[in-house]
């Protein structure tokens, strides 16, 4: 799990950082936000790569294609536009929030460190949620489309992810 977990965070910094760029352009209000969950996502990432160092685990076999998914998604989805990114994040973020406490749940009684762990990452990914939840009305059948697909999108790469290692 926390192999995944380290491969998706590598993901979302790709997301965010493609997301920024185009955002220069495209949303420049909202720079400064995915300036901020970059650096949130950094931080995850190190988290989980200790662990996973800690537990002498290799990273997943999905880190680069997580990367490079993030990245073209996150560069595509940034030249659409404030809401474009919005509905992206809200979609990915919700899927994680669900995928961490599915986590911690499984792993509550059997692995006390790993609980901990994911404890300390949702904090982050709530308030990337809800940041973008309270500002943006996605009320367009695209946005909601959009979201849909990368909702779906990002729970088959942490399937994927959970059975290739």
């Amino acid at each position: 799990m926390l192999k995944v977990d380290h491969a998706g965070e590598q993901g979302a910094i790709c997301l965010y950082r493609a997301q920024r760029t185009a955002a220069r352009v495209t949303a420049p209000a909202m720079v400064d936000h995915l300036s901020d969950f970059l650096i949130h996502e950094k931080r995850h990432r190190a988290v989980f790569g200790a662990a996973l160092m800690q537990r002498r685990a290799p990273r997943s076999r999905m880190f680069w294609p997580c990367a490079i998914g993030g990245y073209v998604l996150g560069f595509l989805t940034g030249l659409f536009g404030a809401r474009a990114i919005a509905a992206t994040t809200l979609a990915v973020e919700a899927t994680v929030l669900r995928h961490l406490a599915d986590q911690r749940r499984a792993l509550s009684g059997l692995d006390a460190e790993a609980v901990a762990i994911i404890g300390s990452i949702i904090e982050d990914e709530q308030i990337h949620h809800d940041r973008f939840l309270d500002r943006m009305k996605l009320d367009s059948w695209w946005l909601r489309a959009l979201r849909s697909i990368i909702s779906a999108s990002t729970e088959a790469v942490i399937w994927l992810g959970m059975r290739v290692g």
